[in-house]
């Protein structure tokens, strides 16, 4: 198997994402990477959610990989999905409204599949994680209420489970951190599996 550098800070893992909660994830445990929004074009796929976030997943990164070239890549993609149907970011108060409505009482997936890239633009590591949210129920005020302060936009399903959305949670089975955005436990050890890291937590770290 051809050994490529590892991820360091001279050649950090490039993340195929804007999201600003992704990059706090990979902050929080200590990853080096640099940024690169992904401008792939994610109509017309199909499947079940799981085979659709691993595809979008491979389409960000192999989209980032042809811009910048040789390094280690992730791309994500997190779906929220109740009753077979596949809930994206609101497009506006209405559409908040009515996925809110869908949710409380609930119990949801999220589902966020990831793709990492060696140097040599292949794919490493291709997985989509599923953790089961449930919501209590909710009334209308409170739904209401929590568009009022503007978390639900940007977020798939309407809600983000690390800030006020979290009030709606009454319980979850699975990776936590695989809601707000990248199952961490996952990914680092792909990251290892793959030879991306050579172990974790990274030493420089102690």
């Amino acid at each position: 198997m051809t050994k490529f550098p590892i991820i360091s800070e001279q050649n950090p893992l490039i993340l195929a994402s804007a999201s600003p909660r992704r990059k706090r994830l990979l902050t929080q445990v200590g990853i080096p990477f640099r940024s690169v929004t992904s401008k792939a074009n994610e109509e017309g796929v199909t499947g079940n959610p799981a085979q659709i976030s691993r595809i979008l997943a491979e389409k960000k990164a192999f989209h980032v990989y042809s811009e910048i070239g040789p390094s280690w890549i992730l791309g994500a993609d997190t779906i929220v999905a109740v009753d077979n149907r596949i809930l994206g970011k609101p497009e506006n108060s209405e559409k908040a409204k009515e996925m809110l409505l869908l949710l409380g009482g609930k119990e949801h997936r999220v589902i966020t599949g990831f793709c990492i890239l060696n140097p040599s633009a292949t794919v490493a590591h291709s997985e989509s994680v599923t953790t089961f949210v449930r919501f209590k129920p909710l009334s209308v005020n409170e739904i209401e209420g929590y568009i009022h302060t503007g978390e639900p936009f940007g977020k798939a399903g309407s809600y983000a489970i690390q800030g006020v959305g979290s009030f709606m949670v009454e319980a979850i089975t699975g990776s936590y951190p695989n809601v707000v955005g990248l199952p961490l436990c996952a990914v680092i050890k792909a990251l290892v599996s793959v030879g991306g890291l050579e172990c974790f937590p990274l030493a420089e770290r102690m």
